[in-house]
C-alpha cells in the first residue's frame, strides 16, 4: 500500500488515502514520485468529462521520480535512475503500430490514470518503455510537464516534418501553447501566437513568438489569410474555424491537440481548394519523447511553472480551474 491523494466522486475533493499498486510485472518498473505536474486532463478525469473515470481516482500523469525496483526482464533502466512518466503506462509491444514505432497509437495502450493509480502518490508502476530517463541539462524539478504538455505539442512538428523555414501558428498560449511557442521557435520557424489575453503579449514574445494576434478580432484573423504552414490548436473550445483554415497556405494543416468536444463544421471546399487538412494527435511515441527531451535540453526549453506541495493539491487544482495558472502547475511530493 502507498499513500496517495484520491477523489471518490466526480468533482470531489482529493483526500489522502492508501491505495494498492498493481503487481510489479516482469517488464515493469516502480518509481518513487518526486514531482508531478497537474494537467487540464486531470480535471477532465476528476469530473468524468470523458466517461472513462473509475473511482477512487488518483490523478497525475506528469511524473518525475526515481526507479526503486524493476521487473525480471528490465535491463534498459537501473535502480536509482531518474525518469519521467507521462500519460501512457503501457502498450502491447507486439501489434503493427508498436512494432512500427507508434506505441502511442496501440489499440491496447493504457493510460496511467484510467483504471489505475497515477502520480499524486508516493509510488507508481509502469512498463519500462514508458519511463524515460532524463537527459543531462534538464532540471528534474520542473521537467514533469514535458511528459504531457511538452510531447503533445512537440509531436506535431515531427509528424508534419515541419521545415525550419516554415511559419507556425499556435492557438491558445496556456499550459500547452506556451511550450508550443518555445518548441516552434527553437525549431527555426516563424511563430504566430493567437491569444485572447493580450496582456500576455510581452511574455509570449519572450517565449519566442514573432507576432501576437488577438484571436477575438475577426479582422486580425482575416489579415492572416494564406500565411501559415501549420496551426497547432491547443484549446478545448469551439473557434471560428473558417478563419483559421483560411489562414493556412496551400498544403497547410490545422492540427488539433486540444480536445474540442463539439464537432468542427468544415465545408469541403475549404479543404479541397488549397489541399488543406485538419489533423490531430495524442502525445507521442517513447522515441519521440526522448527526442523531445534532448531537444529541450539543447535549446534550454522548460515549462513555466507554479509550485505547490502535494498536500495542497486541492488548492492547486482550484487555481488551475480558475484559468489563472501561468503556465503549468507542479506538485512537489511531501508525504
Amino acid at each position: 500500500m502507498v499513500r496517495a491523494y484520491a477523489a471518490t466522486r466526480p468533482g470531489g475533493a482529493l483526500t489522502q488515502t492508501e491505495v494498492a499498486l498493481a503487481p510489479l510485472g516482469d517488464d515493469d518498473v516502480e518509481v518513487v514520485v518526486e514531482h508531478c505536474g497537474i494537467c487540464h486532463s486531470d480535471l477532465s478525469m476528476l469530473r468524468n468529462d470523458w466517461g472513462s473515470t473509475t473511482y477512487p481516482l488518483v490523478p497525475g500523469h506528469e511524473v518525475i521520480g526515481t526507479v526503486v525496483a524493476r521487473g525480471a526482464h528490465v535491463d534498459a533502466l537501473r535502480v536509482g535512475q531518474r525518469v519521467g512518466v507521462g500519460w501512457y503506462s503501457r502498450s502491447c509491444m507486439h501489434c503493427r503500430d508498436c512494432l512500427g514505432g507508434d506505441q502511442h497509437l496501440c489499440a491496447e495502450a493504457q493510460s496511467i490514470i484510467v483504471g489505475r493509480h497515477g502520480g499524486f502518490a508516493e509510488r507508481l508502476r509502469v512498463h519500462w518503455a514508458w519511463a524515460t530517463p532524463l537527459p543531462d541539462g534538464l532540471d528534474p524539478s520542473t521537467a514533469g510537464p514535458l511528459f504531457c504538455g511538452g510531447i503533445t505539442v512537440f509531436n506535431p512538428l515531427v509528424m508534419t516534418q515541419q521545415c525550419p523555414t516554415g511559419r507556425v501558428g499556435v492557438i491558445g498560449i496556456g499550459g500547452l501553447g506556451h511550450l508550443a511557442v518555445q518548441f516552434a521557435a527553437a525549431w527555426g520557424c516563424e511563430v504566430v501566437a493567437f491569444t485572447s489575453s493580450l496582456d500576455k503579449t510581452e511574455e509570449i514574445r519572450n517565449l519566442g513568438a514573432h507576432r501576437v494576434v488577438d484571436s477575438r478580432d475577426p479582422g486580425a484573423l482575416r489579415h492572416m489569410a494564406r500565411s501559415l504552414d501549420l496551426i497547432i490548436s491547443t484549446v478545448n473550445v469551439p473557434l471560428p474555424w473558417d478563419h483559421y483554415l483560411a489562414a493556412l497556405r496551400p498544403n497547410g494543416r490545422l492540427h488539433l491537440v486540444g480536445a474540442v468536444l463539439e464537432p468542427i463544421p468544415t465545408p469541403a471546399f475549404a479543404l479541397i481548394g488549397g489541399q488543406k487538412a485538419i489533423t490531430g494527435s495524442p502525445l507521442g511515441s517513447p522515441a519521440t519523447v526522448m527526442d523531445m527531451l534532448e531537444f529541450a535540453a539543447r535549446h534550454h526549453i522548460a515549462p513555466v511553472v507554479e509550485r505547490y506541495p502535494m498536500s495542497e493539491v486541492n488548492r492547486a487544482l482550484a487555481h488551475l480551474e480558475s484559468g489563472q495558472a501561468r503556465y503549468r502547475i507542479l506538485l512537489d511530493a511531501d508525504f
